[in-house]
This record gives C-alpha cells, structure tokens and sequence, in this order.
C-alpha cells in the first residue's frame, strides 16, 4: 500500500523498511537483514524499498551492527543508518547514543565500501540515559554520537586508502581468480566438475585466516 502510494502522488523519495526483531511481539517477520530482503524478494517489493538498519535492532537480533550492515549492502539494499548502540546485557531496545569507535568504524568501512548512503544518512534514532536529567546531557549526547562516526569515517578511510584489508582478502581468495576457481565464480563448474578437479591435486595447503593479526591492525588504526 505504501509503494502503490507512492506511485499515485508521485513522490520520488526512497522508501525504507527497518529490520526489527523484536517489538511489540517476540518473534517477527522482519527479524534481521535477511529476513527483511526475503519478505521483500518473496512480495515482489525488492525494487521498491532499501533497508534502514538499526545498531541496537541488529543486537537484540544476535547480530553485529556491521554484519546486519554487510547483509544490507552486499544485496545492494542498505539505504539509511539508525545510529545508535545497545546494552548487550540487556534484551530490549535500550536506544543509547553510539560511543564505540570499534563499531564505528567498522560501520564506515561497509557504508564507504558501498560509496555512501545516496539519500538516506545517519539518524540518531537515541536517547539519554534515565539519570542525565539536565538539557545539556542533550548537547553531550549529541556531540560524543557525532564525534565516534566522524573518528569512524576517518579511520574507515585511511584503513581503505591503505587496502590494508582488501590486499590480504584479494590475496586470501586469489585462487577464485583462475583455473577451477574463476570457473565456480562464472557459474559454468558445478560440484561434479570440482570432484573431478579435487580427484587430480595434491593434499591442499591451510592458508590461516590471520584473523587477530588483522584484529591488531584495525585496533592500531583505531588508536
């Protein structure tokens, strides 16, 4: 109704629907990103919508902020930010103003990736804590929720600009590029193809994953 809407006053704007796992009922439709991009897939309203993603949904979601944003975009679909954080001890929508530069920043690195946001941003879809009783807890609020996405974004872009991950995930998967693997990522090679492929080679070498060396990185990034 709201996209037949749309279409009938002639309105330009994208339309977003929100991924939320919780409220008012416990089990809902549109529990995370990819449930989100099913619904939309299975009504035919894939085209129509992006989604709005929403830091504190994604973790009463037992999701990460950035994966639910990595979900999003990897389908073309991330079309705004709900910037905000929860209490991971918590199971409710705590709505708390974001102050994790770690999350952050990895948030940038998926928006960055993508080349922004188009028309949609970053909503401080948050509140103050129950004891900052005075206007001005606002005015910090605000400015500390301001301040992490803009260290975020910074460090997101030196952290591309010095393809410190891309060059190891390029290296890491560089056998996707040729031989068998090119021929999986064309589609023309099925799983009879790789059985016959694996019959022909040697015992594969483990390549490791590196994951706290690149753990370290990001943190030194982030210092």
């Amino acid at each position: 109704m709201a996209v037949d809407y749309k279409r009938q006053i002639g309105f330009g704007g994208q339309v977003l629907i929100e991924p939320k796992p919780q409220e008012p009922t416990k089990h809902q439709y549109d529990s995370d990103a990819a449930a989100t991009l099913n619904f939309l897939r299975q009504y035919d309203l894939l085209d129509d919508f992006k989604l709005n993603i929403e830091a504190n949904h994604a973790t009463l979601a037992g999701h990460s902020f950035e994966h639910e944003l990595a979900v999003a975009s990897a389908a073309g679909k991330l079309g705004s930010v709900d910037a905000n954080r929860g209490d991971l001890l918590l199971g409710w929508d705590t709505d708390q103003f974001p102050t994790d530069l770690y999350s952050t920043t990895m948030a940038m690195l998926v928006i960055l990736n993508q080349n922004g946001l188009g028309t949609g941003g970053l909503n401080f879809d948050a509140k103050v804590r129950r004891s900052s009783t005075d206007p001005t807890d606002l005015f910090y609020a605000h400015i500390g929720g301001m301040d992490a996405f803009a260290r975020g974004l910074l460090i997101a872009q030196r952290i591309i600009d010095d393809k410190v991950l891309s060059s190891f995930i390029a290296e890491r998967y560089s056998s996707f590029q040729s031989e068998i693997g090119a021929r999986i990522m064309a589609g023309t090679a099925g799983l009879a193809d790789v059985e016959q492929w694996i019959l022909t080679q040697p015992q594969p070498v483990l390549q490791s994953g590196r994951q706290e060396m690149l753990e370290n990185i990001i943190n030194a990034y982030i210092q």
